[in-house]
Formats: C-alpha cells, sequence, structure tokens
C-alpha cells in the first residue's frame, strides 16, 4: 500500500493528464470496434501477445525469443490491415467538416421534406410496402447514387410511393435523399458487416445498417413482412415506430447532430 501511495505523491498534474490522454486513446478504441468482428481479432491478438511474453520471459528458448523480437514489426504492419474498417470509420469520422458545416447541411432536410418522407413512409407501413429511404449526410453517397437510377426531383410522397410501389423497377433498391431533392432511386447499398443483432433481418435491414456504419446517413426502412418502420444510424437500429415517432426522432437528429442511438432502444419484430 505504501509503495502505491509513493508512486501517487510523485506524479505531476502533467503524468496524470497523459494516463487520461492515453486512456482516452483505448476507450475511443473500444468504443469503435464494439460490436462488430474486430472485438474477437483484438482477443485473439491479445491472447497470442500473453502467451509470446510467457514463452519468452519464462522459458530459456533462444529461438523463440528471436522470432518474437523480430516478428514484433510485421506485426506492427499487420494490425492496421486487420483493423481496416474500424479504422477507415474512424478516419471518415474525423474528415466530416465539422459541427456548423453538419447543422448547415442537415437543416436543408427539415420541415417539409421530413413530413413528405415520415408520410409515405407511414402509407408504405400500411400497406406492407418494402422500402428503404436513406438521407444523406455530410459524407457524400455519389458512389452509391451511381448504382442506381438518377432522379433529382423534388421529396414528395407522391413519388416515393411510385418508386417504392411492388412491381415497379426501382422498388427493390434504395432511395437516396440530398436536400430537398431525391437525387436517386434503385440503388445498391452495402451490407452489413456486423454479424449480431441483426443477422436475424432482411437485406433492406442489413443495407441500411452497412451504408450508416460506412457514413453520417440515417436511413429509413420499411418491413415488407410486417410493415414496421425502423431508422438506422451510426450502425445501430431503433425499430416500430409510429409516424409520429419517426417524425419526433428525426426532428430531433437534425437539431442535435449528435444524437446517438442505444442498443437499448432496439426492438427485434
Amino acid at each position: 500500500m505504501e509503495v502505491w501511495l509513493e508512486i501517487l505523491r510523485g506524479l505531476s498534474w502533467l503524468d496524470l493528464l497523459d494516463i487520461l490522454l492515453v486512456a482516452g486513446l483505448f476507450l475511443t478504441i473500444l468504443r469503435l470496434i464494439r460490436g462488430t468482428q474486430a472485438v474477437q481479432l483484438l482477443r485473439g491478438v491479445l491472447v497470442i501477445v500473453v502467451m509470446a511474453v510467457i514463452a519468452s520471459s519464462v522459458l530459456p528458448f533462444t529461438a523463440v525469443r528471436w522470432l518474437i523480437r523480430n516478428s514484433i514489426p510485421a506485426l506492427l504492419i499487420a494490425l492496421p490491415v486487420i483493423f481496416q474498417p474500424e479504422i477507415r470509420r474512424a478516419l471518415e469520422r474525423l474528415g466530416r467538416a465539422g459541427l456548423l458545416f453538419n447543422m448547415a447541411s442537415q437543416e436543408a432536410v427539415e420541415g417539409k421534406v421530413l413530413n413528405e418522407i415520415v408520410k409515405a413512409a407511414n402509407f408504405l407501413a400500411e400497406h406492407r410496402y418494402g422500402a428503404l429511404i436513406v438521407l444523406e449526410g455530410v459524407t457524400g453517397l455519389q458512389p452509391y447514387a451511381e448504382s442506381g437510377v438518377i432522379i433529382d426531383a423534388d421529396v414528395s410522397k407522391e413519388l416515393l410511393l411510385t418508386i417504392f410501389h411492388p412491381g415497379t423497377a426501382l422498388h427493390d433498391g434504395a432511395v437516396i435523399v440530398r436536400g430537398r431533392k431525391i437525387l436517386a432511386a434503385g440503388c445498391i447499398l452495402p451490407l452489413s458487416s456486423t454479424s449480431s443483432p441483426y443477422r436475424s433481418l432482411g437485406t433492406r435491414h442489413r443495407a441500411a445498417i452497412g451504408i450508416t456504419e460506412q457514413s453520417d446517413a440515417l436511413a429509413i426502412v420499411i418491413s415488407e413482412e410486417s410493415g414496421i418502420i425502423s431508422l438506422a444510424y451510426n450502425g445501430r437500429m431503433i425499430r416500430h415506430l409510429d409516424e409520429k415517432r419517426l417524425l419526433k426522432v428525426l426532428q430531433t437528429f437534425y437539431r442535435k447532430p449528435s444524437l446517438k442511438i442505444s442498443p437499448r432502444s432496439m426492438k427485434h419484430a
């Protein structure tokens, strides 16, 4: 106990700040990889490192020590490759324009546009027409828009209902909304790489989660089987939304760009 007290007395405020910065860095990394396959990979790497340290320090194996010592540079090169999706996501977040530009971009989607989208989502849910509507944020979705058909028309309930009506050529793909315009329809989106808790969901839901994992977009999904309205953001999903709650969540988001969707908010169909 006295040893620990002596160590604490020897710490300056700069040392404490240094410790807090390192702790914050590790916390950020853990939050980025939470709920992804990187958690299992990190555990595997830690097991290998611990076993290697024990083997090199306890056992008198010269060749093993040499192998471990020379493997460290290769491990440092391999780590960015192994954790590439998480590193890419972190860099994309850092590269986004910032709060002021976020607010300016999001304010353009408010008002009439949100009302039209919510009314369309409610009609589609009542008639059990499957749909996926993506609201572009600061991160551009042009590559995904080009995978579909460019529309470039004002957002309206009627146009959305026409696009997602069963039997139309574009109803299976996603609609991308940019500002006050429907940028494109029939778009192909990346599926979520997260295996749980979304593995039981259909392709539309996994695509909604996938696009929000790779961008700051919002995605509204209407289930063709159950008529349930869901909203995805930042790789998370809120389910079982009605018309009023969906509008409230969207309005809250565009007033507060830092809105977090908690896993506790998720409900399964």
